[in-house]
């Protein structure tokens, strides 16, 4: 999965279309993220003890990998997110748009 937690992504589908947001948790065998006051819901709750009033929640609910673009850090766009190898081994995430590395 190329988006992680903490990385900035935008809205590009849906009705949070445009919306820019933190990454709060990733769940890459759903292909699901849960991005920072995006795609809220209401839950509602029963009291569970005597402080616990109860009521309703408004809380992020997930939302599909591919209806999210990350936002690249320095050209500040939406963009594709590609892997290079580097030399010593392993592999670092670039931005498509300006070539310059995610991480």
């Amino acid at each position: 999965m190329k988006i992680r937690k903490n990385d900035n992504v935008i809205v590009i589908v849906g009705k949070d279309k445009g919306k820019t947001g933190t990454v709060r948790y990733a769940y890459p065998h759903k292909k699901r993220l849960v991005v920072e006051g995006i795609n809220m819901m209401k839950r509602h709750t029963k009291p569970r003890t005597a402080t616990d009033p109860g009521g309703v929640i408004h809380r992020e609910a997930s939302i599909e990998i591919s209806n999210v673009r990350l936002v690249c850090s320095k050209c500040n766009k939406p963009t594709s997110v590609g892997y290079r190898p580097l030399k010593k081994g392993g592999k670092v995430r670039f931005c498509k748009h300006c070539d310059e590395v995610v991480d």
